[in-house]
């Protein structure tokens, strides 16, 4: 919301990285993400070109231009194109068209689609920041990157990523985007619970969430006990230090020098599984929406620094009835198995993948990220110094 900050927060960055890999930066891979993101689907239909009916790329790329002659909003543009599937003269099913002999050429895609002013102002932060923008890669298809298979994303697999303000879910199936949804609620939101229902500052809810909460209060966190023993575990409480060793310089200066503190396990769990409940409904709703509620054998694959949360992995498996896993960033040497850094983890593997002119992993989306980075790195020369 705010370009200038933004601009110098990311040379303060990229001057710490310099000095750290003793190297000039000068462009950069982004990632764009927040709820104004949306799908929505569409297709084209075209006569083939050529006199000998055979498919040419001309063919399919304007097939997949139809596609976007849709009426969307005049704030709203399309960021990119995603082919589910061709039809060759009502022959449905087929993935790639090319050098296949029909007269008429059907396209079924998915529509990614941006906000625009929230699109000028990420990219206007970073070019202030006197970098070149290499290419733009939705935030949830960065984490896919990193943390999904080729055999995931082909048996049908959900990726859902809990950021901060944000949690993204983003389906595969046969290789390709099936469906994106950016829902406007993240671990944020669980902090803030806590902070209102414990009283007290957000730096210290934060530092609650993470060292003591939990999803769901279970049996498990009574074990071996019982009778009286069991009520006195569930009502112990658990007492803060005055001062929070994990918290420090700005924040700590935002906590007042003095307070008395308490709460229980279970207290806390009652706060912060409402909010987790909802957006678990809200991903439910996403998957009922294309009828795959229950129904994605490589199940969710969970992601982002939410779901470092306990207990999380057990309440989307119990609640979304799919098999569940947290995603952990592959391929980059001495990368931290952090959740937090998957989509940051993709994006470092997509420059690696165009660097390398051969995207490894991608299977559907090669093609289409290929597209993706030929069309802004055109868009932005325009822009860029």
């Amino acid at each position: 919301m705010n370009v200038e900050d933004t601009a110098k927060n990311i040379q303060l960055l990229i001057s710490r990285v310099e000095r750290d890999c003793g190297r000039k930066i000068n462009s950069v891979f982004v990632n764009i993400g927040g709820s104004h993101l949306y799908v929505t689907p569409s297709d084209g239909l075209i006569s083939v070109s050529r006199a000998d009916h055979v498919i040419s790329q001309e063919d399919i790329e304007r097939v997949l231009q139809a596609t976007r002659a849709i009426n969307i909003p005049l704030n709203e543009e399309i960021l990119d194109v995603f082919p589910k599937e061709f039809i060759i003269d009502d022959q449905k099913g087929i993935k790639q068209p090319l050098g296949l002999a029909g007269v008429r050429l059907e396209a079924k895609v998915v529509l990614l689609c941006y906000f625009q002013s929230y699109f000028i102002n990420l990219t206007q932060a970073v070019l202030n920041a006197k970098l070149q923008i290499d290419d733009i890669i939705p935030s949830p298809l960065a984490a896919a990157r990193a943390v999904l298979t080729p055999e995931q994303k082909e048996i049908g697999v959900a990726l859902v990523d809990i950021g901060s303000a944000t949690t993204s879910l983003a389906v595969f199936e046969e290789g390709d985007l099936i469906h994106l949804a950016i829902l406007p609620l993240g671990s944020d939101n669980i902090t803030k619970d806590i902070a209102i229902g414990l009283r007290t500052e957000v730096a210290v809810a934060e530092y609650i969430k993470r060292q003591y909460g939990s999803c769901i209060f279970t049996k498990s966190d009574l074990s071996g006990q019982s009778g009286k023993e069991k009520i006195n575990k569930e009502k112990k409480k658990i007492e803060l230090p005055e001062k929070l060793s994990a918290i420090s310089g700005e924040e700590q200066l935002k906590i007042e020098k003095s307070y008395h503190l308490s709460f229980t396990k279970k207290n806390l769990s009652d706060i912060i599984g409402p909010r987790v409940y909802e957006i678990l409904d809200l991903m439910q709703k996403e998957l009922k929406k294309i009828g795959r509620q229950e129904l994605l054998p490589g199940g969710i694959v969970l992601t982002g620094g939410g779901v470092k949360l306990s207990k999380m992995r057990d309440l989307v498996k119990q609640q979304l009835k799919l098999p569940c896993r947290i995603g952990i960033p592959k391929d980059i040497a001495g990368m931290p198995e952090d959740p937090a850094l998957a989509t940051v983890a993709g994006l470092v593997l997509i420059g690696a993948d165009f660097e390398n002119l051969e995207p490894k992993g991608l299977m559907g989306l090669s093609g289409a990220i290929k597209r993706f980075s030929s069309k802004f790195k055109r868009i932005f020369r325009v822009f860029i110094p």
